[in-house]
């Protein structure tokens, strides 16, 4: 069966990947990372998994749109506390703009953005 895309590319080399439920991530590693977490909320271990999940940093001004922070994962973990997680290379994490929201985020909601 050809998967499209697999072979499909970005900037950083990442292939698309699509999980065995029929979802579309933007890594090979992110994909993993999903089958990771959905095996922990089956098990009980985590709750409320959801991905791609938009933050506003800086509300629209003006004709201006406003500016969003997209995290891959967010989820509750069973002593109840929220974790954003972002599925990061060691060349992704020195992009300019992600460290620019990393802080955003930070300062705004408070969030410390779980690399992985």
């Amino acid at each position: 069966m050809y998967n499209y895309y697999a072979k499909s590319k970005n900037k950083y080399h990442a292939q698309k990947q699509e999980t065995a439920d029929g979802i579309v991530h933007d890594s090979r590693k992110e994909a993993r990372r999903w089958v990771e977490l959905r095996l922990l909320q089956r098990s009980g271990l985590i709750r409320d998994l959801e991905r791609q999940v938009p933050f506003e940093l800086i509300p629209p001004q003006d004709k201006e749109r406003a500016v969003k922070y997209v995290a891959d994962f967010v989820y509750v973990d069973d002593k109840g506390i929220k974790h954003v997680e972002d599925v990061k290379s060691p060349i992704t994490r020195k992009n300019k703009e992600y460290i620019i929201k990393r802080k955003l985020m930070r300062y705004i909601h408070g969030i410390k953005i779980e690399e992985v």
